[in-house]
């Protein structure tokens, strides 16, 4: 039980997750704007703005580098793991979300006949645009800095 007390008191895990979960909160907020409603679903779904992902690897980067130093190896592979995460949400995920809507879109097609299918449709918003990666990394990056000093 130790262990995990001190998993606990790892700032830079806290700050990224904190990075992560401000951003899915974000969506939630930018939905009831944009759409004046409350969907507590983007709480826990992939894509939309910010990228979570983003912010989580933003903030762990840039926590990292404060704790750790600009120069340390630690830093190099934080950012190289977020630029990694980033390219795949901007472009492989986006890519997959767009196959999606497509087949989505082929199979509804296919249906008009009367015919039944038996599967879900697929889930369309995978990916991000890369307004949505950079704002995220620009979240996870203004937590790391507003929060590490208070932790």
């Amino acid at each position: 039980m130790e262990e995990f007390a001190t998993i606990l008191d790892n700032r830079v895990l806290l700050i990224s997750l904190l990075a992560c979960l401000s951003a899915q909160g974000l969506k939630v907020i930018i939905e009831l704007i944009s759409n004046g409603k409350i969907n507590f679903r983007y709480l826990v779904t992939t894509g939309g703005m910010p990228s979570a992902h983003s912010a989580l690897v933003g903030g762990l980067a840039t926590s990292v580098g404060q704790t750790s130093g600009w120069s340390s190896s630690e830093f190099a592979i934080a950012c190289l793991f977020a630029v990694i995460v980033m390219y795949d949400a901007a472009g492989i995920r986006q890519a997959a979300g767009k196959q999606a809507r497509i087949i989505n879109q082929m199979v509804e097609d296919l249906l008009k006949d009367g015919k039944t299918f038996e599967q879900e449709k697929l889930i369309e918003l995978l990916g991000h645009t890369p307004v949505q990666v950079f704002a995220g990394l620009a979240l996870g990056i203004a937590v790391s800095l507003l929060a590490l000093p208070i932790f």
